[in-house]
C-alpha cells in the first residue's frame, strides 16, 4: 500500500517547528511519509522529535515522485525560483494539496487561498513542546495551527485541515 507523502519546505528548523510542528507530527502518526527541507539547516533534532525525515533542499526537487501534499513557508517563494515554480505548478495541477504558512500572498499563484486550521492532538502538543525547546524557541504551543490552503485537500478518512470560520 502506497503511503501519502507530504513534502515541506521551511526557512529554518525553528520556522517549521513553530508554524507547523503539531500538524506534521499528526500527519506522521496518521501514517504519512513527511519529508522536511530547510534553507538554513542547523540542528535537526527538533525535526526528529516530530518524527519527520529531514532532507536536503536540493533533494526535494530532484525526485520524480509527485507528493500527495506540499507545505511551505510563504516567505520561501521569494528565496528560490525552484520553490516558487514548484508551488505554482502544484496549484495549477490541482492534484497536490498545497498548504502555506506565514506570508500567504503568493503572486505566482494569483490568489490568497482559503484559511484553514489544524487542531493538534494531545500527543502533537506534547511532542511539539519538546521540539520547541530543542529548536531554542520561547513560545507556547496552542491548540491550533493556521495555514492557507491552495487547491484540493488530500482525501483521507480523517481530514485534518478544516476551514476557519
Amino acid at each position: 500500500m502506497a503511503r501519502y507523502q507530504l513534502d515541506v519546505v521551511g526557512a529554518h528548523v525553528a520556522d517549521v517547528v513553530d508554524s507547523a510542528g503539531g500538524w506534521l507530527f499528526d500527519r506522521v502518526m496518521a501514517g504519512w511519509d513527511v519529508r522536511v527541507a530547510v534553507a538554513h539547516a542547523g540542528d535537526l533534532a527538533a525535526l526528529r522529535i516530530l518524527g519527520v525525515r529531514p532532507i536536503a533542499l536540493r533533494a526535494m526537487f530532484d525526485g520524480a515522485d509527485t507528493p500527495t501534499a506540499l507545505a511551505l513557508a510563504g516567505a520561501m517563494c521569494g528565496v528560490d525560483d525552484r520553490i516558487r515554480d514548484t508551488l505554482a505548478a502544484a496549484v495549477r495541477s490541482a492534484r497536490t494539496e498545497v498548504t502555506v504558512w506565514g506570508d500567504a500572498w503568493l503572486p505566482s499563484v494569483g490568489r490568497r487561498g482559503a484559511e484553514v486550521h489544524h487542531q493538534l492532538s494531545a500527543a502533537a502538543r506534547l511532542f511539539k513542546t519538546q521540539a520547541v525547546v530543542a529548536a531554542g524557541l520561547d513560545s507556547t504551543v496552542g491548540p491550533f495551527e493556521v495555514f492557507r490552503s491552495y487547491g484540493q485537500c488530500a482525501r483521507t478518512e480523517y481530514p485534518d485541515l478544516l476551514p476557519v470560520g
